[in-house]
């Protein structure tokens, strides 16, 4: 790409407007994803709270946190060895981290040059992993401690988890669709 097609689209609205909105967004979807894998185990193990915030179980330390250093991989090993995920998830997961990881510190050349866009590939990719971690908690964890469902059949396809449906309300929004607001502010 030439110098002066590079200004062009470094002036054009509508371009720089795609390439910050799809990078924000994979990154806000990567943070999802993260906490969906650390804290939501770190809330399974909570046993209430007190002035200075949460009160964790010992029991997190002695499960999780001696798995690894970073809370983040003890959290992915536990969450492997309990069949949440397998091996090629925890190598997704890296996949993903990685084009994070270029997104947030190659950020300029992304926008500037119109860089390598994988993001948008591996976007499909974080929100497949994010659902799947999400659909065992709520299966394997939250249902069988509600006796609402008691003797009740589960269909796992049918689950769709909170933030798995907050990215499909950002992208609904992106869109431009304005449904969503609107029975917002009719249900007010």
């Amino acid at each position: 790409m030439s110098a002066s097609e590079k200004w062009e689209q470094l002036l054009t609205p509508s371009v720089m407007q795609e390439r910050l909105i799809s990078v924000s967004l994979y990154i806000t979807a990567f943070e999802i994803l993260k906490e969906s894998i650390v804290g939501r185990l770190r809330s399974f193990f909570m046993v209430g709270f007190d002035t200075s915030g949460d009160v964790i179980s010992e029991k997190y330390e002695t499960a999780v946190l001696v798995r690894n250093k970073n809370p983040l991989y003890a959290s992915l090993d536990w969450l492997s060895e309990n069949d949440a995920i397998d091996q090629n998830d925890v190598q997704s997961f890296e996949r993903l981290k990685a084009i994070r990881n270029s997104l947030a510190h190659d950020l300029l050349s992304l926008v500037i040059d119109g860089a390598d866009f994988k993001h948008i590939e591996g976007f499909q990719e974080l929100v497949v992993l994010l659902r799947k971690i999400e659909v065992w908690w709520v299966a394997n964890i939250e249902i069988p401690i509600n006796p609402d469902f008691d003797g009740k059949e589960i269909d796992e396809e049918g689950i769709v988890p909170g933030p798995v449906l907050i990215i499909q309300m950002m992208l609904e929004v992106l869109s431009g669709n304005e449904e969503l607001l609107k029975h917002y502010k009719t249900g007010i």
